[in-house]
């Protein structure tokens, strides 16, 4: 059997991002899908990410690599994630050689958003997204702030202008969640519709429950 080649066929590699927005849950889960729909990751987590794992989900910050094969369920010898340091500026996924579906930066904090609007490239978080608009690749990101200022709605509107998808953690109530993990799950069902990777994770307007 021959692997399709990436962007043939159905989404097989996206770069997903952790920033230090608040919303920690909503990267974890999205990627904890993603390697479960058969999606190799690559993933860069910013310092404040780090931060915002160990407080709101409790994550040591000190042992990353265990932290992740923990908190994501991995196996020692599981080969469907690759992280990358955020300092690692010549990593892979720094380079538009480098072939993959996309990128979606899952919680997305207003500094990151800012970067990447202004093209700010400064360590790899900021260039890999920098690669993928210029490559042409869907780039989704998942704002997590309120209020929002003046400043960040127009780093928004200039970025969707650009084609970049802009999808606020803002969740539904029409199906009726019962738990916050409801709620998560709208959202990581959400951005993953936008990477076009199938899933069953809310019930969608106008179906059944057991239509997904």
């Amino acid at each position: 059997m021959v692997t399709p080649e990436v962007g043939t066929g159905p989404a097989r590699r996206w770069i997903v991002g952790w920033t230090g927005a608040s919303g920690a849950i909503y990267g974890v889960t999205l990627v904890r899908e993603l390697l479960a729909a058969g999606v190799h990751v690559h993933l860069v987590v910013s310092d404040a990410g780090w931060r915002v794992l160990k407080e709101e989900l409790g994550w040591d910050a000190t042992k990353r690599w265990d932290s992740l094969r923990s908190g994501l369920g991995l196996e020692a010898d599981d080969s469907r994630l690759t992280y990358h340091p955020q300092g690692d500026i010549g990593a892979s996924i720094a380079s538009g050689s480098f072939l993959c579906d996309g990128m979606a930066v899952v919680p997305c904090s207003m500094g990151t958003l800012s970067s990447i609007a202004h093209g700010a490239s400064n360590n790899l978080m900021m260039r890999a997204a920098d690669v993928t608009m210029k490559e042409g690749r869907p780039l989704l990101l998942v704002p997590r702030e309120t209020p929002l200022s003046a400043i960040h709605l127009e780093n928004m509107l200039k970025l969707a202008r650009l084609g970049v998808r802009i999808i606020p953690a803002m969740p539904a109530f029409y199906y009726g969640p019962q738990t916050l993990e409801d709620a998560v799950r709208f959202m990581v069902g959400k951005v993953m519709d936008g990477m076009g990777v199938p899933h069953r994770l809310y019930r969608r307007w106008g179906h059944s429950n057991d239509e997904g």
